[in-house]
């Protein structure tokens, strides 16, 4: 066979130049991660949970503890895995080293040695400095972070595992409303250049949770379309730049307060990001699948930020939904999944790392048997107990999907009081009391769901999760619909929701 040479460089250079393209792109982004919550009456086990990490090529995790059979399930995996340290244990490890060292060995080196678990990153606390805490952990979160990073050190790990503290964006603020008038908040001011001080001389990133939706949802007054990525807003100019989305302006701020005391070039992970899909108007699968696939291509270019180019390290907030939180910031806190309590898609999302659009659901789930617990039809909405009967069956489990502007909004009476005798039931293992709510409801095998609202049926416990999982609300947040246009009004007590006319 002849070969034309000038034909051959020809198509090498193009071969190169095709390979340094198809380069560039894979480099241009970091694997997007997600957050692993585990604050679930049911949670899946984790062989089943790292498998749908797996099956969507999630190349890296964060957890907000250190579960064995969590980090046990992570082995041998290649998932980069951040454990995490409660803000409860903060004080702890602030007053003892020893302390800090025993949690190293029992939680890292153990798991990274024996399991070869891909630990990377401890976050010590979990935005610790949130206004709503009151200084409950100023005091104790950088004393724990330095003893947890000797400790690291002590155990020969100190380049291989970095320690990181998750701050909510309030830690930072802009005096202008702009990106450039971006600095530590003044009441934390010294200690946060402390802290950043620290992660620089040790090697770490700043680890930051942005929210958009939050910020939706507490400002009524906050221009919709600024929180998404599709450029639909009207911009905000600051000098020379312009930015078209919050996350943008909201990223910059800190990197403008990073580098007017010093340091600019300090790494950021962005440890949570991501909408929640019910328990609030504006939460719901139609905006979450826009804001985390506008969020996945914004960031899949690789281009970061004005004030940042560059790829961006991040975690989806959440993985899975956690019918167990604190609802104490709203509703929506059980609804961050972009998969269900029992791993179902939410909705389709491309991660960026497959031409895959769709979400591979958890494989293997085991459900309880068809069956729910609903109000008897000869029961009256009149009866005294159906107010009490509502109130306990919240209480002890999830009705965050009823009211105004949710999944679950459209339901009538009826509906609404059944929906909260089957959220109990399902909770209860489908327990034969668990359906005697005086003498009010009854078990059936005919789907009440309608429409939107679905009537969950819950999956099969799995007792070797950590514990405290069931952990319930000392207030809930729901309407009940009643006829002739009456309502029993939201109302914030110690055991739930009480019935009263208007």
């Amino acid at each position: 066979m002849l070969f034309n040479s000038k034909m051959g460089c020809c198509c090498f250079l193009r071969s190169t130049v095709v390979l340094v393209l198809l380069l560039s792109v894979v480099c241009s982004v970091k694997a997007i991660g997600a957050n692993w919550g585990t604050q679930s009456s049911h949670p899946l086990p984790p062989e089943t949970v790292v498998g749908m990490l797996r099956d969507n090529q999630i190349q890296k995790v964060k957890l907000f503890d250190a579960d064995y059979g969590t980090l046990r399930a992570l082995g041998k995996t290649g998932i980069e895995v951040m454990v995490g340290i409660p803000n409860d244990m903060l004080s702890t490890f602030a007053n003892s080293e020893k302390a800090a060292e025993k949690w190293v060995s029992k939680n890292v080196s153990v798991h990274i040695s024996e399991n070869n678990v891909n630990i990377r990153y401890v976050a010590v606390g979990n935005e610790p400095f949130l206004a709503t805490y009151n200084g409950s952990f100023l005091s104790t979160t950088f004393p724990a972070l330095r003893n947890v990073q000797r400790a690291l050190i002590k155990a020969n790990l100190g380049n291989q595992v970095k320690v990181t503290c998750p701050l909510n964006a309030d830690v930072y603020a802009s005096t202008t409303s702009l990106p450039s008038g971006g600095d530590f908040r003044s009441d934390i001011h010294d200690l946060m250049l402390a802290i950043v001080k620290f992660l620089s001389d040790s090697g770490s990133p700043f680890t930051v949770n942005i929210y958009p939706f939050i910020s939706l949802y507490s400002d009524p007054n906050f221009p919709v379309e600024y929180a998404f990525f599709d450029g639909n807003a009207s911009p905000i100019v600051d000098g020379q730049t312009t930015y078209f989305n919050m996350f943008d302006a909201n990223y910059d701020t800190l990197v403008w307060a990073l580098q007017k005391n010093g340091f600019g070039n300090l790494p950021i992970i962005v440890g949570e990001i991501g909408w929640p899909t019910d328990g609030d108007r504006n939460a719901n699968p139609i905006y979450a699948q826009r804001f985390n696939q506008g969020f996945m291509s914004h960031i899949l270019g690789g281009k970061g930020t004005p004030m940042r180019p560059g790829p961006i390290d991040a975690y989806l907030f959440s993985l899975i939904d956690e019918d167990a939180k604190s609802i104490d910031p709203g509703n929506f806190e059980r609804h961050w999944g972009i998969f269900y309590y029992d791993g179902r898609p939410k909705y389709q999302l491309s991660l960026g790392n497959s031409n895959n659009v769709t979400l591979v659901g958890a494989k293997g789930v085991r459900y309880l048997e068809r069956r729910w617990c609903v109000m008897k039809p000869s029961a009256h909405l009149e009866d005294s107990q159906v107010a009490p009967s509502v109130s306990y069956a919240c209480y002890h489990a999830d009705c965050t999907s009823l009211g105004y502007g949710t999944s679950c909004s459209g339901l009538d009476a009826r509906s609404n009081i059944s929906y909260a005798f089957n959220s109990y039931y399902q909770r209860s293992n489908q327990a034969e009391d668990a359906c005697k709510f005086s003498g009010l409801s009854t078990v059936t095998n005919n789907d009440p769901s309608f429409g939107s609202c679905r009537f969950d049926i819950m999956i099969e416990p799995y007792y070797g999760g950590a514990e405290g999982r069931n952990v319930m609300d000392s207030k809930l947040f729901v309407c009940l619909k009643l006829p002739e246009g009456n309502v029993y009004p939201m109302k914030e007590i110690g055991i739930g929701i009480v019935g009263s006319t208007v």
